[in-house]
């Protein structure tokens, strides 16, 4: 709404509404403001649900201090929503296609997540909503950011086309080769093209899977496209929820994967840095930095609440809203096949779990009884019970997360 603001301010020529248009000065006052808001209406939020009773259901796992959790109020990623929703709401382009479906997708999870935290605390319904329900919730999110990639016109990537010897040269770039010029033109298209880390010639099109269709390939693309944005948005958001097991965990990793996806969003938003590193760049995305940094924000200020011990618990309302935010992010920048190293986290906690069931029925099956791998799954609790301390234990994931950061930005340069 600001930005609509200062936009009338700069057609009349006012002094100094023309610093709305910089997105490092939005990102700024994004980030700004939605640690305010976490910070100043925390507290606030925490104590209304303390007041109705919407506290944490424990079992007892036998970890030391597991059960001095319960009672503690849960449902606290509403404070996460509302510190992002506001600042873009305030300073962010809502005509932006790329704010749109972050808008959509966080409140929609966000709803998807409320719900089963509702069934759970007032129905005194421990399964909460049903896991299927649950995913048909990320795999309608799914379909509504998949759709929109491949049928809205904002949705481009702008490609160099090479262009033939003697063909006529307009709005041509050239390349300085020895003893020829190569010329070509940067035309804007649609298409389902991806990055993939550490390789050269790093684009790759999902409608390539489709060659033995020829040239109608790009025409059936979605076979493909829409059912791998399904599956990426579906893993990331179980992924976070199954982090979110200690205090500050899943809300610390959250905030650093925030970071480097912002980065790269900045990076492939911009045309001048996007040519010099020999990326994909993609028009209009460089908005997406005001979202990130916001989310950024929320999730820092939330951490305020939630590092130990904690005073709040995300709940399912927080947790598959920033694991959907997240992988739907890296969707729209391109940089989904990044997850498994930059989620590393998330990963692995979801791997655990999958070993751990898959292993416990294998073994009941051939040995008439359940083995496991790990003490408990997910992963976090397995060193829990090795008698590892939770701060330690939150401190070490994070560290692990700067590394898996870091890494992920330096598959930027190392091709």
């Amino acid at each position: 709404m600001l930005y609509y603001l200062f936009d009338w301010l700069q057609d009349l020529d006012f002094p100094g509404a023309g610093v709305f248009y910089f997105i490092s000065f939005r990102a700024s006052m994004a980030i700004i403001l939605s640690l305010l808001i976490s910070l100043l209406f925390g507290k606030r939020i925490i104590n209304i649900l303390a007041r109705k009773q919407i506290g944490e259901t424990v079992r007892d796992l036998g970890i030391e201090g597991q059960l001095e959790k319960k009672g503690t109020p849960t449902m606290g990623g509403l404070i996460i929503l509302i510190s992002i929703i506001i600042p873009i709401l305030l300073i962010g382009d809502l005509s932006n296609i790329y704010i749109i479906l972050m808008l959509i997708t966080t409140v929609w999870l966000g709803i998807v997540g409320f719900a089963d935290d509702y069934i759970k605390v007032f129905k005194k319904d421990k399964k909460g909503l049903s896991g299927w329900v649950k995913v048909w919730g990320q795999v309608g999110i799914g379909l509504i950011v998949g759709i929109a990639m491949l049928v809205s016109d904002s949705v481009i990537v702008r490609e160099k086309v090479m262009l033939p010897s003697g063909e006529p040269m307009m709005e041509v770039r050239e390349t300085e080769l020895p003893g020829e010029v190569p010329v070509y033109v940067t035309v804007d298209v649609k298409n389902t093209k991806t990055t993939i880390p550490f390789l050269k010639d790093n684009e790759f099109d999902y409608s390539s899977l489709l060659w033995f269709l020829g040239d109608k390939a790009l025409n059936w693309s979605w076979l493909i496209f829409i059912p791998a944005i399904i599956l990426i948005v579906t893993a990331v958001s179980n992924g976070a929820n199954m982090t979110d097991g200690l205090d500050g965990l899943a809300t610390g990793l959250s905030a650093i994967i925030g970071t480097t996806l912002g980065i790269l969003a900045y990076l492939s938003g911009n045309i001048i840095y996007a040519e010099y590193l020999n990326i994909m760049y993609i028009p209009f995305t460089g908005e997406l930095v005001i979202f990130m940094a916001a989310f950024i924000g929320a999730t820092i200020g939330f951490m305020w609440y939630n590092s130990y011990p904690a005073q709040v618990f995300m709940g399912d309302t927080g947790s598959l809203a920033i694991g959907g935010i997240i992988a739907v992010f890296a969707i729209l920048i391109r940089k989904e096949l990044l997850i498994p190293i930059l989620c590393g986290i998330f990963f692995v906690e979801s791997l655990s779990v999958v070993i751990q069931v898959s292993y416990f029925k294998y073994t009941k099956r051939k040995y008439g009884e359940g083995r496991r791998v790990f003490l408990m799954a997910p992963l976090h609790h397995h060193y829990q019970l090795k008698g590892y301390p939770e701060p330690k234990i939150v401190t070490r994931f994070l560290i692990v997360g700067v590394l898996l950061a870091v890494i992920s930005v330096v598959t930027l340069k190392i091709r």
